[in-house]
């Protein structure tokens, strides 16, 4: 079982080993060998959290995170739960607190970006009302994909 909460600052290692990740399992192989190394080399998700994460909700297990959430306005900036706790409804947790957030803050929707390669993702968001309503390059990684911006429309 597990639970959602405010980000505590305990949880920075947690919540970048979630990002860390989903990065390697999800992004990795998509990406070149310069990217990559950039990557690596810059640790972009240790940056993230130091800036971000009083905003963050974390899904934890007792002191373990399991995913995370980070939304600002409209915009959902980034759902990820660790390989091991997918599947077992933590992203739709993640997801339905991040929208109802942002249905209480008086917007009519939530929009959020994944890119087309990510077909489970894709699916995920489909399932739970997104629907793709732009496309463009990816401009985080210089990597000829391309980004779609998702919207649901909220209650």
């Amino acid at each position: 079982m597990f639970i959602l909460r405010p980000f505590r600052p305990g949880d920075a290692a947690g919540v970048i080993a979630v990002l860390d990740d989903t990065f390697e399992s999800t992004w990795a192989p998509q990406l070149r060998p310069e990217a990559l190394a950039r990557r690596r080399r810059e640790q972009p998700a240790r940056a993230y959290v130091a800036q971000k994460a009083e905003a963050f909700v974390v899904a934890a297990q007792g002191e373990q995170v399991l995913g995370m959430v980070h939304w600002d306005g409209d915009f959902i900036h980034a759902l990820h739960v660790t390989g091991a706790a997918q599947r077992h409804g933590v992203g739709r947790a993640l997801l339905a607190h991040a929208e109802q957030a942002i249905a209480a803050a008086g917007r009519a929707a939530a929009r959020l970006e994944t890119d087309t390669f990510n077909t489970r993702s894709r699916a995920f968001y489909a399932a739970l009302g997104y629907r793709e309503i732009d496309s463009y390059p990816d401009q985080e990684w210089d990597s000829g994909l391309t980004t779609l911006l998702l919207e649901k429309l909220l209650d």
